[in-house]
């Protein structure tokens, strides 16, 4: 495997706005330092999480400082080894997820500096673009479900907004953890959440189907909010009594309940993910058993990321948006 070259592409911005600031240029590619390693990306995946920092959403966590990259999921190989880094050597096959606040690194290029917890080896059997689009939303889901709300066999969960990149990865990984899994979605997306293993799939757009799922006439131990528009006074009625509500947007009302329900019953929690090696080892383990598949909207190549972006931000897409990263 040849070295990296001194610059190679990435898709950037130099302010905070719409898609009009975003560019695909030559930027200078990094350098793994100690406890690093340089990654050729051959994938990357969008999460809307890049288009709210990029939209300046979160400035007071991404602060001003640019120019900033997009992209945290990735897939590729290993060109370079940092001082310290060990289980790791070039032409490596990984996936991983940068655990990046101000955005000044990014996965949408060609080359990627990755901190050794953030990056393991691929699953077996996995393409490239079929392991980007796994590694932020199913750490998401692990760590909301096994974690925050300690699933247990048996427990009814419900996943609202389960046709998108964390909602499939969170039935599935619901369904790992034993639990019988209810899901919200629209009509389109019904059969697609009964394959991947929910028992009740609810159309939320039907005539009060929305309000019936939460009136209290279904009583789960998780409502695990993978869209980001529920609380916990709007499903309160649906919890068990040592039920929890998780949340994966920080508005101030979850911050404020999940604060107020430190202790006490029922919880409201707001899942804050981490990159962490373990972690992508266990997806790994569920992933090679058959437990956990990526479900993939579109497949777009490198000269197309800005129109990716564009779908996703229309919130229609049904699983995750990949960037095959040609060089």
């Amino acid at each position: 495997m040849t070295a990296a070259p001194p610059s190679a592409r990435a898709l950037v911005y130099d302010r905070y706005g719409g898609l009009e600031v975003l560019s695909l240029r030559e930027v200078a590619t990094p350098t793994a330092r100690a406890d690093e390693v340089l990654v050729r990306v051959r994938a990357a995946a969008l999460n809307p999480k890049d288009s709210f920092v990029r939209k300046g959403r979160f400035q007071a966590l991404s602060g001003r400082s640019f120019p900033k990259r997009v992209g945290v999921d990735f897939a590729g190989e290993v060109v370079e080894v940092g001082r310290g880094v060990r289980g790791l050597a070039r032409g490596d096959r990984v996936w991983g997820a940068l655990e990046e606040v101000r955005y000044l690194r990014g996965t949408v290029a060609c080359y990627a500096a990755v901190r050794a917890r953030e990056v393991a080896t691929m699953p077996a059997g996995l393409s490239f673009t079929e392991a980007a689009a796994l590694p932020l939303v199913a750490l998401t889901s692990l760590q909301a479900l096994r974690d925050l709300a300690r699933v247990e066999p048996g427990d009814r969960v419900c996943i609202h907004g389960a046709s998108g990149g964390v909602g499939t990865a969170a039935i599935q990984l619901a369904r790992a953890l034993g639990a019988v899994v209810t899901t919200t979605s629209s009509a389109k997306n019904l059969e697609l959440c009964r394959s991947l293993g929910a028992a009740e799939a609810l159309d939320y757009a039907a005539a009060g189907a929305s309000a019936r799922a939460f009136d209290g006439a279904r009583r789960f131990r998780v409502v695990f909010d993978a869209f980001g528009d529920l609380s916990l006074g709007r499903v309160r009625g649906a919890l068990t009594e040592r039920g929890v509500y998780v949340s994966t947007v920080p508005s101030r009302r979850v911050l404020f309940d999940a604060l107020r329900t430190l202790v006490g019953w029922p919880r409201a929690r707001l899942v804050v993910v981490r990159s962490r090696h373990a972690d992508l080892e266990a997806l790994r383990a569920h992933v090679e058993a058959g437990r956990l598949r990526p479900v993939i909207d579109r497949v777009v190549p490198f000269e197309d990321a800005i129109e990716a972006v564009r779908h996703l931000e229309t919130k229609r897409a049904r699983g995750k948006i990949v960037i095959a990263i040609d060089g």
